[in-house]
């Protein structure tokens, strides 16, 4: 990640919350002073976090890289930071094989997520440090930050948003970025 104009030596810090009086996954991103809207996983934040449960993990998750699709995005700063996305990329969400939550080249034999996806979800990406560097079967798996789905619907688990503000994301992530999720 590169480091922001604004204060290199701060790490950035977002804070992601449930938006009061709204469904669970309804939630509001402050960055900088500034707050979105945002969607959350169907089931809201959770303390205990467990595949296929719907909730987004609530704590402190470094932004760990950026992927992008290049063929949608312009290859200018701040998109040019990111890893493209190919038709050959996938995400392993199966607990029982050794490489659960990291990324897999397709064809994939085991339960994957497939990055180059039709509906525009992960044109941007910022993969988030839930179970990644520290990794426990069934504790969940591919936990990013990513573009909202149609109407602000719910997402399986991660933190979504609007395309405009994944781009304000995008220029302001520095070093040690770190997407803070409260209960």
């Amino acid at each position: 990640m590169r480091n922001s104009a604004a204060n290199p030596a701060r790490p950035a810090r977002w804070t992601v919350r449930r938006r009061p009086g709204r469904s669970a996954h309804h939630g509001l991103l402050e960055v900088d002073g500034r707050v979105f809207a945002c969607v959350l996983g169907r089931a809201g934040i959770a303390a205990t976090k467990r595949e296929g449960d719907g909730a987004t993990p609530r704590g402190d998750h470094a932004v760990l890289a950026g992927w992008g699709r290049r063929d949608r995005l312009p290859i200018a700063p701040p998109f040019a930071t990111l890893r493209p996305i190919t038709a050959a990329d996938g995400w392993c969400d199966d607990p029982r094989h050794p490489a659960y939550n990291r990324p897999v080249r397709l064809p994939f034999r085991a339960s994957h997520e497939v990055m180059h996806r039709d509906d525009r979800l992960y044109d941007i990406v910022l993969i988030l440090d839930w179970n990644c560097r520290r990794r426990a079967r069934s504790r969940g798996s591919a936990i990013f930050a990513h573009v909202a789905p149609p109407a602000m619907g719910p997402t399986a688990g991660c933190i979504g948003a609007e395309p405009a503000v994944m781009a304000f994301l995008l220029r302001r992530l520095r070093r040690h970025t770190v997407a803070r999720v409260l209960a």
